[in-house]
């Protein structure tokens, strides 16, 4: 059953799909963990869990409105929409900053991770032996990924559906950037840099009544792309959603403690003082369809507190802490809501 919803409430809603999406899209952060920290991740995992079999034959029966109301479909809705709208709006104001502003970026979503630390762990109350062993499989695990080199550019159709199954995760599993595994698998570019960036173009020229882009043989071929990605996004967020409730239902705590390892171990990803590792082929330079160098990996370092960056830097990385605090408590205030 549908919770019931203030306009005030799905106006905030709206704003956290657009958060999660603007998450999803930064290498190293992860739109699960904005959604646990605000208080919907795990409505959203049930609610993804009820696109099964009894949807589809409420769909095939044509009960629409019955289909709506058994998948949560309000909620849904509003979060992918905010999604959405951050892809083509919120996600290119990041982008300029992260070209402008690399640092504060950075060093504002390191803050708000630290923050998402504290804000699971404090509610964590099974310390168990288990637990802190899983904790530090997490921790490992993310550890691990942060220090992987990426692969090389694939436009294979199938490997891009698959890219689009791991991309989503996400979006699913708090701490696991899918962006970064989109650039550990060689396609962060191509598929959301190009492509989205192709797919506005598009847009745009269809709502101009212009559709000579049809005869257009690279665009066609970035569309043909972002279809199969965004196929294996769907599909990927339905398949792991339903292992995830499953794992949510079972062991709880084990998969928080899973998820805690996971988180600490992804600030080693958005560690604000790094230098890129650009990408090369045969001592040459390469180079984004923008005219930007692609990046390979980072070199990361102590910061010197001399300077006045990095104090700078510092005071991001509170106004982060201070902006997950914001969230947290919207979040305790939206789990009081009446169902």
């Amino acid at each position: 059953m549908e919770r019931t919803r203030s306009l005030s409430d799905k106006i905030f809603l709206f704003v956290k799909g657009v958060a999660m999406g603007a998450a999803n899209k930064v290498p190293g952060v992860s739109g699960g963990t904005v959604a646990f920290v605000a208080g919907f991740y795990e409505e959203l995992i049930y609610s993804l869990q009820k696109i099964n079999r009894k949807a589809f034959m409420l769909l095939i029966n044509r009960r629409f409105r019955g289909f709506y109301q058994y998948v949560n479909g309000r909620f849904l809705l509003l979060i992918f929409a905010g999604s959405t709208f951050s892809y083509f709006s919120v996600s290119r104001v990041l982008d300029y900053f992260l070209q402008h502003y690399e640092i504060f970026v950075w060093s504002t979503f390191f803050g708000m991770i630290l923050g998402s630390i504290y804000y699971i762990a404090k509610d964590f109350k099974d310390w168990s032996k288990q637990n802190i062993i899983t904790i530090i499989i997490g921790i490992i695990l993310g550890v691990s990924i942060s220090l992987m080199n990426p692969a090389k550019e694939n436009d294979n159709l199938w490997f891009v559906f698959f890219c689009g199954i791991i991309g989503v995760t996400g979006m699913t599993l708090p701490g696991l950037s899918g962006s970064f595994i989109l650039i550990l698998l060689g396609n962060y570019v191509l598929l959301l840099v190009d492509s989205v960036n192709e797919l506005s173009k598009t847009i745009v020229d269809v709502f101009s009544w212009n559709f000579d882009f049809v005869h257009d043989q690279v665009r066609m071929r970035y569309l043909k792309i972002i279809s199969s990605f965004t196929l294996g996004s769907v599909f990927g967020l339905v398949v792991t959603s339903h292992i995830l409730g499953y794992l949510l239902k079972k062991w709880h705590q084990i998969v928080t403690a899973l998820i805690i390892g996971f988180i600490t171990g992804s600030l080693g990803i958005v560690w604000p003082w790094k230098k890129e590792i650009f990408k090369t082929d045969n001592g040459k330079l390469l180079f984004d369809s923008q005219g930007n160098k692609v990046i390979e990996n980072y070199h990361r370092y102590i910061p010197d507190t001399s300077e006045v960056s990095t104090w700078y830097a510092i005071g991001f990385i509170i106004f982060g802490i201070f902006i997950l605090l914001a969230l947290e408590r919207y979040g305790d205030n939206s789990k009081k809501l009446k169902v």
